[in-house]
């Protein structure tokens, strides 16, 4: 079997690079939060945002609560369908709670805007996204933040199908240690 490594067309962040805008991230949003009665809900979007959630939330110095929702709107296919579901729900209840969506990439705004109306039917207080990589070019549905939530951004991401650090083409590639612009042959064949 050959190295997932050999499918990568370029590095677009390494681990070191990625570890410290983590931490850089984790600081910022401690101190955004520090004034909070009750403890934020960080809630890791599934499956793509596993390793940022696990990451970002061992340098939170705050106490946290931490779930996972899965919204689905991609399937095997490089573009999402533009109508997310929420296939796996929380099992916290937010009532009241301020939450901060853990999110691998915003790109359209569709699956971002549907978890926060679904957080806010939920009874959240507020919601503030912090997301790994922000593809502001693929707009399409401008998002409203829900209370006094706040926009976190790891990396702005040129338009290209980024792999890795929890990111996937067909349920591969999670693994690997960086982000990676994926070669085209290897999602237009449709075959990992």
């Amino acid at each position: 079997m050959k190295s997932l490594d050999s499918h990568i067309e370029s590095v677009l962040w390494t681990s070191d690079e990625i570890t410290s805008r983590v931490s850089e991230l984790a600081t910022e949003i401690s101190a955004d939060l520090s004034h909070l009665s009750e403890p934020p809900v960080l809630v890791g979007v599934a499956t793509g945002a596993f390793l940022f959630l696990a990451d970002l939330a061992r340098h939170v110095h705050l106490p946290v609560a931490v779930d996972i929702i899965r919204a689905e709107s991609y399937g095997s296919g490089t573009e999402s369908n533009g109508s997310p579901k929420i296939s796996f729900d929380l099992k916290l209840d937010v009532t009241g709670r301020h939450v901060v969506l853990v999110e691998d990439i915003v790109d359209t705004g569709s699956t971002i805007s549907r978890l926060i109306a679904h957080l806010e039917s939920k009874g959240a207080s507020s919601v503030s996204v912090c997301t790994f990589l922000d593809k502001p070019s693929r707009r399409k549905v401008h998002f409203k933040l829900l209370g006094n939530g706040k926009f976190y951004r790891g990396f702005e991401c040129p338009d290209y199908f980024v792999v890795g650090y929890g990111m996937d083409f067909a349920e591969l590639y999670r693994n690997l240690p960086y982000v990676g612009v994926l070669k085209p042959e290897r999602y237009k064949c449709q075959s990992p």
